[in-house]
């Protein structure tokens, strides 16, 4: 992890750790349109999502929009971003990170592919 901090500590009102142990960590995410995350680190996660949204992703140098459907479940390749709920509907997922990385991960959103 570079300088980018833990979700769960630059927005607690926002992430919510709901489970943890040696191999994973378990994060809820919630939030509202308009609502933006500082920028913050993301081991490799998978991500489900319980409800629609729209969010506009940014690593610094670039943004990426997704628009993703209710349970849609992601790989998510390590990476440091911010967020931002572009949309009119609150998003509500889960992020589950795995403590054990592979070697060069790193994209940017959650593998924005198009099946996302």
């Amino acid at each position: 992890m570079s300088g980018y901090d833990d979700p769960a500590v630059t927005d607690p009102e926002l992430y919510r750790v709901v489970f943890e142990n040696d191999r994973v960590r378990v994060l809820e995410y919630r939030d509202h349109p308009g609502d933006r995350t500082h920028p913050h680190h993301h081991p490799d996660t998978v991500m489900y999502t319980l409800g629609a949204f729209r969010r506009r992703i940014s690593d610094g140098s670039r943004s990426v929009d997704v628009a993703l459907p209710a349970g849609a479940v992601r790989w998510v390749g390590a990476q440091e971003h911010s967020g931002e709920n572009v949309g009119d509907t609150p998003t509500h997922c889960v992020f589950v990170e795995l403590k054990e990385s592979a070697a060069g991960s790193s994209t940017l959103g959650p593998t924005m592919s198009t099946n996302h």
